[in-house]
């Protein structure tokens, strides 16, 4: 039973000594005032599964980090992310948008901008949104690719460690006797 706790303490101490994820904002990203060299050292993460999936023509595949599936007589092709997968920045396509990308090809990547709806977050940017809300259109890898409004939501998560550093002047009184 002593070892069991001697374990779970260290574990505690050692867990909530590190950074934690946190998502990241438009607020952070000005409160830092990051240029792009200091964007690059940053290791991003996804925030949650997103799934990309597009329709193969012409009877035609080349597979590539995903899969081939058949999906109401269709042949599709899809690409997973499952959360918390790792990625680094690649370019800033304009102010408040961030290519970030999941693998060794930097030409694969998925764009994230601030989204007012979900607290300035970097959330996934598609380039359009289905009339009937289902689904948007992002590029990734060349091509277009079709992502579901569940994963709308999707964002880029940073190592935060806040530490409370301040400088404090005073001084220690050491008393006053009577004379």
């Amino acid at each position: 039973m002593k070892y069991l706790f001697a374990l779970l303490s260290a574990l505690f101490l050692f867990s909530s000594c590190g950074p934690r994820l946190s998502p990241f904002t438009q607020r952070l990203y000005e409160e830092q005032n990051w240029n792009k060299d200091d964007l690059s050292r940053i290791q991003y993460y996804l925030s949650e599964d997103l799934v990309l999936t597009r329709e193969l023509r012409d009877g035609k595949s080349e597979i590539r980090n995903g899969q081939i599936k058949i999906v109401d007589g269709r042949e599709v092709e899809q690409i997973v992310f499952k959360r918390n997968t790792p990625g680094v920045f690649v370019f800033a396509p304009k102010e408040g948008r961030l290519a970030v990308s999941f693998e060794s090809n930097d030409e694969n990547y998925l764009i994230f901008g601030a989204n007012p709806k979900s607290g300035n977050r970097y959330t996934l940017l598609a380039g359009e949104w289905s009339r009937n809300g289902r689904y948007g259109k992002v590029q990734y890898g060349g091509r277009e690719w079709r992502v579901s409004t569940s994963d709308a939501y999707a964002s880029i998560l940073v190592p935060l460690k806040r530490e409370r550093n301040r400088n404090t002047n005073g001084r220690v009184v050491g008393g006053r006797k009577v004379d």
